[in-house]
């Protein structure tokens, strides 16, 4: 079969490049071009740009094509080259050029493009962010019930020092805090309308930038027009920002799935989270860990394709940044969701064994710190004969196989002596006082550390934090929602307007 390659479009480049970014935009984008055709529409007319009766023309043909399409049904036949011009070859069948030619006034497919990109994208993030806020929710208050929960925490892999489980939840609050603040500095920068940059240095028509932005729900317009085109920050800084809370919600996963091994325990999973084996009757798999891991790195890998993607190419409109692009972010977000979603019912029901956690603090010694510490408020050592002392105390405690408290005070009474050349002011009840979890955390009262009562006020905080963002995203969706309810009446107006 001979092809004809002076007849667009050749068999293969529609099969391989068209027909799957008609789909795509048929799948995600058709909704945000139908906005973008209605408020330009608006926005013409009520510049004088067009007439009434023009524009209720095409509003209503707009309006009848919305009604009688089939999207799902909507397939590439090749007789048009995108879906843009799937719904102007619509349009003109309804209308006339004449009349339906008209509604492209003033615009270029750069522009609509980029804030169709924008407004699904933006969606999309506000739909995250929101995910995150519950995710956040639920840990503190999972922090808040575990307060009190004596914990070990961990340096370089090894026991260092006890905590408290709302302690180490907090540290993680804390952190997608400030993720949360990334993505909303991310959702800022996208919020502005490239509308009116038309292909990509405005126009010479008498357009208001600024009334269409207001008509699709951004917050501000973007102000340099080849800028609107050629720019890719918007949409890397949103995926380098969601990249950066994969990656800590990979490192949780890690961390849990660590605590709940059956030689450390520290961690029980509930019954509905925990998998069997198919042949070993004995296995119990906490494996949600191993999906929350899951879901963060592909999600990650695929925030890095987007940034990858936009990476030596040209600073003007390209392809690489568009539809094809978007789809897999839409993949990393979703992705991210699923496991927003998944550590914010995790991590409510999750039990901590004290038990476990109390016999790993007493066979690695973590409370040794505050030993040393206490002989320096208490006896006016420097820190360094504190620490020789502790030390010395932990070393004959390991070469025993007992723990500080079998070793004993007249052990400690002895080591102080020869170190010292006198006996210590701490006294044998002060001694195993010292020695317990409880005083090491309620000591160590100093903002941000794991004393109750500072820990209360960081949680405090937080929650403060976190209902001022919540605030921040409320307010953007109410524009959005009060934008498309502000556009419908505009068309509704002018399908009354029986202007000439």
């Amino acid at each position: 079969m001979t092809i004809d390659h002076q007849r667009f479009p050749a068999p293969v480049y529609a099969e391989t490049v068209l027909e799957p970014l008609f789909q795509q935009s048929v799948q995600h984008f058709a909704e945000a071009t139908d906005r973008i055709n209605r408020a330009h529409v608006v926005m013409l007319v009520e510049t004088g740009i067009i007439d009434a009766a023009t524009a209720r023309a095409i509003l209503q043909a707009l309006i009848d094509y919305d009604r009688e399409s089939n999207l799902a049904s909507l397939h590439y036949d090749g007789s048009v080259e995108d879906y843009y011009f799937h719904v102007e070859k619509d349009l003109i069948a309804r209308l006339g050029i004449d009349l339906a030619g008209r509604m492209h006034t003033a615009r270029s497919r750069n522009d609509m493009g980029h804030a169709m990109f924008r407004l699904v994208l933006k969606a999309r993030l506000e739909d995250l962010i929101a995910d995150l806020h519950a995710t956040i929710d639920a840990m503190l208050a999972k922090a808040w019930d575990e307060r009190q929960t004596v914990f070990l925490a961990y340096t370089h892999g090894q026991p260092a020092q006890p905590t408290t489980f709302g302690h180490y939840l907090a540290a993680f609050v804390e952190v997608l805090l400030r993720h949360s603040e990334r993505l909303w500095l991310a959702h800022r920068h996208l919020d502005r309308s490239p509308m009116g940059a038309a292909a990509i240095t405005t126009t010479g028509f008498p357009i208001d930038r600024e009334r269409m932005a207001a008509l699709l729900g951004f917050a501000d317009v973007q102000e340099n027009s080849y800028g609107c085109i050629a720019a890719t920050d918007d949409v890397a800084a949103v995926y380098g920002a969601l990249k950066l809370l994969l990656v800590d919600l990979s490192r949780m996963a890690q961390d849990l799935g660590h605590w709940t091994a059956f030689e450390v325990g520290f961690l029980k999973a509930p019954r509905s989270y925990v998998q069997i084996s198919s042949i070993m009757p004995q296995k119990r798999n906490p494996v949600v860990t191993e999906h929350l891991r899951l879901l963060s790195n592909l999600a990650a890998g695929q925030c890095d394709t987007i940034v990858d993607t936009m990476r030596n190419t040209p600073f003007m409109d390209i392809n690489d940044s568009e539809s094809e692009t978007h789809t897999v972010g839409y993949q990393a977000i979703d992705r991210a969701r699923r496991g927003l979603n998944l550590l914010a019912d995790f991590a409510g029901v999750i039990k901590i064994d004290e038990t476990n956690v109390r016999r790993a603090i007493a066979d690695s010694f973590a409370t040794i710190t505050e030993m040393a510490d206490k002989l320096v408020r208490s006896d006016h050592l420097s820190f360094r004969q504190a620490h020789d002392v502790a030390s010395d105390l932990a070393n004959d405690s390991i070469a025993q196989g007992r723990s500080l408290d079998e070793v004993g005070y007249d052990r400690f009474v002895d080591i102080f002596k020869q170190r010292l050349g006198r006996a210590p002011s701490i006294g044998a009840e002060d001694f195993h006082l010292i020695l317990s979890p409880e005083h090491f955390i309620a000591v160590r009262d100093r903002p941000g550390g794991p004393a109750e009562a500072s820990l209360d006020v960081s949680l405090k905080g937080y929650q403060h934090r976190l209902a001022c963002q919540r605030g921040n995203l409320e307010g953007a969706v109410k524009r959005s929602q009060d934008a498309s309810i502000g556009l419908d009446e505009a068309v509704r107006s002018w399908l009354h307007n029986k202007a000439a």
